[in-house]
């Protein structure tokens, strides 16, 4: 007997939408119409998932096609949003192209919302946030999640430390040594942050003014020097691991 193929095929396009995901006629058009019609040459009947940030992932049915926009019909609710771990990556930004990727590797590990912060020694002092917005969203869409961290506007680190939520630990990845990172972040279960320096390292008034704020952990990350974007990646990967996260079943396709 010949096997039923499964549908949606595996090879479905995810993308992330503006509007508000619930079942009947959507229309899309700019950039999420302009990839599946001119990307991916969609036809009538072609299938494309669907999330929006807020009720999950959706299928939807291409329905009239044009050639600027479509509209498509949502059918099926395939999975609701994923809950996300309440993690913080706080960090100096970085030159063009290595900032992107600390986004988007932020995205792919889970982490719920990103804050750049801005340092004495920070080489960029000005961020296009719709270019790190959309390099999430399109991690996201390969990555099959179902939510999109938060991108908080930069803030300096004095008016961070100075409105910082005392309820949320701030782990610290101080260069100069610290509490062994798993241990720091096992002993202080719960709503976290992680903060990292920019590529010149913070001032000494800086890491002072850090290590004495009462919600801040300072942690090491082993035996190596590490660039500011891979400590970032490290240091989640890390908190991840000790708060249970990767202890879930990886997410099958739907």
């Amino acid at each position: 007997m010949t096997a039923t193929p499964a549908w949606p095929p595996q090879s479905t396009p995810r993308l992330f939408v503006e509007a508000p995901l619930a079942p009947g006629p959507l229309r899309l058009d700019g950039p999420p119409a302009h990839y599946l019609l001119s990307v991916l040459r969609f036809a009538v009947g072609d299938p494309v998932k669907l999330c929006d940030d807020v009720s999950g992932e959706w299928l939807a049915i291409a329905r009239d096609v044009g050639r600027r926009d479509l509209t498509v019909e949502v059918t099926d609710h395939l999975r609701p949003r994923e809950p996300v771990p309440d993690l913080w990556l706080v960090a100096a930004p970085l030159k063009k192209g290595r900032i992107d990727w600390l986004a988007e590797k932020a995205c792919e590990l889970g982490v719920d919302r990103l804050v750049p912060v801005l340092t004495s020694r920070t080489v960029v002092d000005k961020l296009k946030l719709d270019r790190l917005r959309a390099h999430m969203v399109e991690a996201a869409e390969q990555c099959a999640r179902t939510a999109l961290p938060g991108l908080a506007e930069p803030a300096k680190l004095t008016a961070l430390l100075r409105d910082w939520p005392q309820e949320r630990a701030l782990f610290f990845a101080d260069e100069t040594g610290g509490v062994a990172a798993f241990d720091a972040m096992r002993a202080r279960p719960g709503p976290a942050a992680i903060l990292i320096g920019p590529e010149g390292g913070f001032t000494d008034e800086e890491r002072a003014a850090i290590r004495a704020h009462p919600a801040a952990v300072g942690i090491g990350l082993g035996p190596r020097i590490l660039r500011a974007d891979t400590a970032a990646a490290a240091a989640v990967s890390v908190w991840m691991a000790a708060a249970g996260d990767w202890a879930n079943p990886a997410v099958s396709e739907a």
